[in-house]
């Protein structure tokens, strides 16, 4: 979990790519559950906010 954390202050692409595919998850997940309206209509622009950090992670350092 250090390593993890640290990763995160470093700027390094794997915990970042990690962190932006569970927001891209999250999205779709709020998306298909038909239970509660409010996580539907975030649905949305968690799953974009997701795909547009996993681009800009890409392009981060090893």
């Amino acid at each position: 979990m250090s390593e993890f954390i640290s990763g995160l202050f470093r700027l390094r692409r794997g915990p970042w790519e990690m962190l932006a595919t569970i927001l891209i998850a999250l999205g779709v997940v709020m998306l298909m559950q038909p239970f509660v309206l409010i996580l539907f209509t975030w649905s949305f622009l968690v799953t974009l906010a997701g795909t547009v950090m996993f681009i800009i992670v890409s392009h981060f350092p090893e």
